[in-house]
């Protein structure tokens, strides 16, 4: 991929949280425009009142004297420059938090015979309470997004469960293995059903396709058996004749010999046309260590034309349970391979343990980005030139039976192939 991409899960958390945050704040920024509001009423209403009580005093009585209590004072503007700098030229109306003298004040301003009355109440201890108060509200509104953070991330994980478990199942789904089924909890939702339904429906039309397909495979390779044997068969006959023309000796030469390619394919056809489980039920004991000198020795008129030799090494004593045909069509187009793509030098073929065939061949090497082309080609099903059965078709039928194909390889020095049968 080329990049990453958020899950389900993770999208629906986000979103949700995100949505909550954006619902928490806008609550809070609600309560406290709403505070302000009714905080501007509340001064208002309280500050006119006592302003409307101490006027009609001051009209009763011209000699009335205010006296300041400790939290509110009174300032009477007939002499502008008595005043306190902070309440200087402050228009009528309501003023919130004001410093007169280092205490913070809300302050009434009334023009009265044409002159400002200003009452001014201390609002200090209510503006500290009314800051503990927003932090309060604040930590309430953080702890309530954790909770709900964690609530949701719970929630989700059980709503997407299913499907991930869905998702699980597909991804374990075998190409080679007939009759399986995508099974869904029986709390899933009505989608899931659909989506594991098609599934299962698809399952079911691709095992009617494969099993069509083997079919096919199984049928036209029986029937091509028969004249691939008449022609290996008459190709040998004609082969014995003391006074054949060697041109026509080596063309009935060329034509045993693709008869006999011909054979093995057709055996890999059928080997790939039977399911794995049913073929072990009918597959040889093969020890290869017996089997590798004589498929080296098979090969070695291959090597006449060039300055090749084959040589065995090591044999480990391994034995297998596979058809002997498939077993020495895979080796035997292996080491083809290894000829066809070498010129000079030694070709080994060798048995590990366990169960591994390995053949080094002194061609002229492959870079690691050629390797991975090889791997990208048998992956498309891709073929290689020459004769044989091909790489696309032993790394499939490797596949098929659970053999694993590697090749490792420095440019210049040659390529080792491996097999393990194990």
């Amino acid at each position: 991929m080329s990049a990453s991409r958020s899950g389900l899960r993770q999208r629906i958390v986000l979103g949700l949280i995100g949505y909550v945050v954006v619902l928490t704040l806008a609550v809070i920024a609600h309560g406290f425009i709403v505070n302000e509001h009714a905080e501007q009423l509340v001064w208002q209403t309280l500050l006119d009142s006592e302003m409307d009580h101490l006027v009609e005093l001051r009209r009763q009585d011209p000699n009335f004297r205010w006296v300041d209590t400790s939290n509110i004072a009174f300032y009477d503007g007939v002499d502008p420059t008595t005043l306190p700098e902070a309440l200087r030229g402050l228009p009528p109306g309501v003023h919130d938090e004001i410093l007169v003298n280092g205490v913070e004040r809300v302050a009434l301003v009334r023009e009265v015979d044409g002159r400002p009355l200003i009452l001014a109440l201390d609002i200090t201890d209510l503006e500290q309470r009314e800051f503990d108060m927003s932090l309060t509200v604040m930590g309430s509104a953080v702890t309530m997004i954790v909770l709900l953070g964690i609530a949701i991330g719970f929630s989700v994980n059980r709503l997407v469960r299913p499907l991930r478990d869905v998702a699980r199942d597909i991804a374990a789904l075998r190409p080679d293995q007939p009759g399986q089924r995508v099974e869904v909890p029986g709390n899933a939702s009505s989608e899931m059903v659909v989506i594991s339904d098609a599934v299962n429906d698809y399952l079911q039309r691709n095992d009617r396709f494969v099993e069509r397909e083997r079919a096919f495979i199984d049928s036209a390779s029986h029937e091509l058996r028969t004249p691939i044997a008449v022609i290996a068969g008459a190709s040998e006959i004609a082969l014995q004749q003391p006074d054949l023309p060697q041109q026509a000796r080596g063309q009935l030469a060329r034509i045993q010999r693709t008869a006999r390619e011909v054979e093995d394919l057709i055996s890999v056809l059928l080997v790939l046309a039977k399911d794995p489980a049913r073929l072990a039920r009918s597959s040889d004991r093969v020890a290869l260590e017996q089997l590798i000198p004589e498929i080296v020795d098979a090969h070695r008129h291959l090597t006449r034309d060039k300055d090749l030799r084959l040589e065995i090494g090591a044999m480990a004593p391994s034995e297998i349970l596979a058809p002997l045909p498939i077993v020495q069509a895979a080796i035997g187009n292996l080491l083809r391979n290894a000829i066809e793509h070498s010129d000079r030098g030694r070709i080994s073929v060798r048995v590990e343990s366990p169960a591994t065939v390995v053949i080094d061949d002194p061609g002229h090497g492959m870079t690691p980005e050629e390797i991975s082309a090889i791997y990208a080609k048998i992956a498309r099903g891709g073929g290689r030139d020459g004769g044989g059965i091909g790489l696309d078709l032993i790394s499939r039928l490797c596949e098929h039976l659970g053999w694993r194909l590697d090749f490792a390889s420095d440019q210049g020095r040659g390529t080792t192939t491996t097999l393990r049968f194990a």
